[in-house]
């Protein structure tokens, strides 16, 4: 039987994996926490119109993230099947978040005509980098713990590249643009982009693949789709990705209205919520890195059911903050955030494991198809929390076009920052009751299909 020590990975590896999704956050959080306001309050399109873009670009992810996954598992290179997308996409990947962050001064048609074509584009481009990306971590070892804190390190350098963004963004924005803040954009993702296709080549260079599909498995695509929908436990931590996603992508989404609106300082709003959206991915990055040992000792279906129980409460509290409590806000938003930064370390790690659980069942293993789902989740639940966000502000009067809101709009606002994400926690905890993948029966299917590969190799 092949060894474990066989799996382990380098710490120098682990890092360069996670420069790959330092890359894609550094473009992602942007789309969450700022794209929704520079389309509404820079660009001028109406709420409505951004909605519908939001709810259109992400409907179609999930065929395009699925088609994505079974070309990533036909691929062959030298380089292997997932590490050479990261290659072919890495300036395209660059070049359309800086066009998507662009509003050229045409008619409202044209500016809603761009701000389409950009957007599918970067999201078609960020699944053509991403998918390949998430399977990766498939197939860099087999070994349980290992993959755990793999996915910790991955999300640790996810939230890096968030921190650099959320930092710069507002900053960079007020200095380069001096006053036009659609100049000021288009030159700060200039920048931002310059950094995304340097950290994805490095990830390209300093990853390897290891784990193969088994020698005797088919290719049939029929017969992967059919291992796809009756793999019960990938169904279920799907939706729990969707809707971790929801949850987070509309607290991400409404901090800049927040912070503009409903915050009273003697700050510049515009930097003070950088500051808040920075705090929140430096206390994230904290998560991500003991994530892993925590996940490894406490299992990850309670941990999970836990911290999510814990952190839609606590976020919930926000609701009750005045618009001169900032410390509260900062606090009580740290708290709420540290603990849900630990999801996404857990859902990328048990993407994995259903994986395993598909080879183990079926005999067959289509990595990218399974991880395909960490992709649609991030792009489908941010279109549908970008679109529910807006659609509440909407129904409480929100208007782009006025200096302040009304008590009614600002209600809205704060809504959207603490109860209503906590909605869709809910919904996701007793969807994790169902998903059997527990720590004894994944260490049955490991060894099992160590026992395998050992077979085989002979």
């Amino acid at each position: 039987m092949n060894s474990i020590k066989q799996y382990t990975i380098s710490n120098k590896e682990k890092v360069g994996y996670a420069f790959g999704d330092t890359a894609a956050n550094i473009a992602w959080r942007p789309l969450m926490s700022f794209l929704p306001i520079f389309y509404t309050d820079v660009a001028g399109l109406s709420l409505a119109a951004v909605s519908l873009l939001l709810i259109i670009t992400r409907s179609s992810d999930g065929i395009t993230d699925v088609m994505m996954g079974t070309v990533a598992d036909r691929t062959k290179t030298k380089w292997g099947k997932f590490r050479p997308w990261l290659l072919w996409t890495s300036i395209p990947f660059g070049v359309l978040i800086a066009l998507t962050f662009t509003s050229p001064q045409w008619s409202y048609t044209g500016k809603l005509v761009w701000a389409y074509i950009t957007y599918i584009s970067f999201t078609l481009v960020y699944t053509m980098n991403n998918v390949p990306y998430s399977a990766l971590m498939g197939v860099m070892t087999s070994n349980l713990k290992e993959r755990n804190m793999l996915s910790s390190f991955r999300f640790a350098g996810a939230y890096f590249g968030g921190a650099i963004s959320l930092l710069l963004i507002p900053i960079l924005v007020k200095a380069l643009g001096k006053g036009d803040e659609n100049i000021g954009y288009q030159y700060t993702m200039y920048m931002l982009a310059i950094l995304m296709i340097v950290f994805t080549l490095i990830t390209f260079f300093s990853t390897r693949e290891r784990v193969y599909p088994p020698k005797s498995a088919d290719q049939n695509l029929k017969n992967d789709f059919k291992d796809l929908v009756t793999n019960i436990p990938w169904i279920i931590t799907l939706l729990v990705g969707f809707l971790f996603v929801v949850n987070n992508s509309i607290k991400q989404g409404v901090a800049a209205y927040y912070f503009k609106y409903y915050v009273e300082t003697s700050m510049d709003n515009g930097i003070l919520v950088g500051y808040y959206l920075t705090a929140l991915v430096l206390i994230s990055f904290v998560a991500a890195a003991i994530s892993g040992p925590l996940t490894n000792k406490y299992g990850k279906k309670q941990f999970l059911i836990f911290i999510m129980l814990l952190s839609m409460i606590t976020n919930s509290l926000l609701y009750f903050a005045s618009s001169t409590s900032i410390a509260y806000v900062f606090v009580i938003g740290g708290i709420s955030e540290f603990l849900i930064a630990i999801v996404p370390v857990i859902f990328f790690s048990m993407l994995a494991d259903t994986a395993d659980y598909s080879e183990w069942k079926n005999r067959r293993r289509a990595t990218g198809l399974v991880f395909s789902a960490g992709t649609f989740a991030m792009k489908f639940g941010g279109g549908v929390a970008g679109a529910v966000m807006l659609m509440v502000m909407n129904a409480f009067g929100y208007n782009p076009d006025a200096a302040s809101q009304t008590t009614e709009s600002l209600v809205g606002i704060r809504l959207n920052m603490s109860v209503i994400p906590g909605v869709f926690l809910i919904v996701a905890i007793v969807l994790i009751f169902f998903y059997k993948l527990d720590k004894k029966k994944m260490t049955e299917i490991e060894n099992e299909l160590e026992y395998r590969r050992a077979e085989e190799s002979k």
